[in-house]
């Protein structure tokens, strides 16, 4: 089975595949890894003393460069060293996630895998095609942010959060590039969304004018799930800003969806009927 599809994608659109198959994600993740790009891994739980403990934590999945450098910092190097770390030095300097990362070093994901799941919501955008071409930064910002009001508010509905922002350009000539960045932190919040937006734009942007603007929140997962680790200060900002969130949606189920709207577009607007 996984050599006739790594032959269909190779034969019908020229993507050569590498497969890991295992009894969890976290062991089929580390088995595709292994034999690019077009391998195919059997990955055991026996196995995993022997394959995968002697590598170092930076190539495990789940572990990015800050928390290598802070399992580095507590003596761990290997992805064995991790399996036998204690658990409670893991969470006190990495939280929860630090004990998903113990388990995941000793072969063990509880994870379900759904087939169903990921395809039912992998990401959550919106774009807007603009009626004439735009050239002017402070117009392009005020549409990015209405874009991540519109991606926020339908991340809170669904409960996802995502670390992936993608900004999408599409310019007066039809070309069109999309532009992202990971984050190190999960975000749901609009301002954050438009905050990390508005950088790719300001990054990417060529000048030339713009037809379209797209923003995506990549690889969305439960709110659940979210491993962020929050300080005092930044979980009392997060509460207040989820009741504020909360109550500004309730005032424009109740009077409109103009009913609150940022300062800066009444300003425009009273400018607008002023000329």
């Amino acid at each position: 089975m996984a050599e006739h599809i790594q032959r269909d994608l190779l034969e019908t659109v020229q993507i050569p595949i590498s497969i890991g198959i295992a009894p969890n994600k976290f062991l089929a993740k580390m088995a595709s890894e292994m034999k690019k790009p077009l391998g195919i891994t059997v990955l055991r739980k026996r196995d995993v003393p022997n394959v995968l403990w002697p590598l170092t934590v930076e190539t495990m999945h789940g572990v990015g460069e800050k928390t290598a450098k802070k399992l580095n910092a507590m003596g761990i190097a290997t992805i064995g060293d991790l399996a036998k770390a204690n658990e409670i030095a893991l969470q006190q300097t990495l939280g929860i996630y630090g004990s998903r990362l113990k388990e995941w070093a000793n072969g063990i994901d509880h994870r379900p895998v759904n087939p169903e799941e990921g395809e039912k919501r992998k990401s959550i955008g919106n774009s807007i095609t603009l009626p004439y071409d735009v050239t002017e930064q402070r117009v392009l910002l005020d549409i990015l942010r209405q874009l991540a009001e519109s991606v926020g508010r339908r991340m809170k509905q669904k409960r996802v959060v995502s670390a992936t922002v993608q900004l999408t350009i599409r310019y007066h000539d039809f070309q069109t590039i999309t532009r992202s960045k990971t984050w190190d932190n999960p975000f749901q919040e609009a301002e954050e969304i438009f905050r990390y937006a508005a950088y790719l734009l300001k990054k990417h942007w060529n000048g030339e004018p713009i037809r379209l603007l797209g923003i995506t929140a990549l690889d969305v997962f439960d709110r659940k799930e979210a491993v962020k680790q929050l300080d005092l200060f930044h979980y009392e900002e997060e509460a207040k800003t989820e009741a504020l969130w909360k109550t500004v949606e309730k005032l424009r189920k109740k009077f409109g969806g103009t009913a609150i709207q940022k300062g800066a577009a009444l300003v425009e607007k009273k400018g607008e009927q002023q000329n």
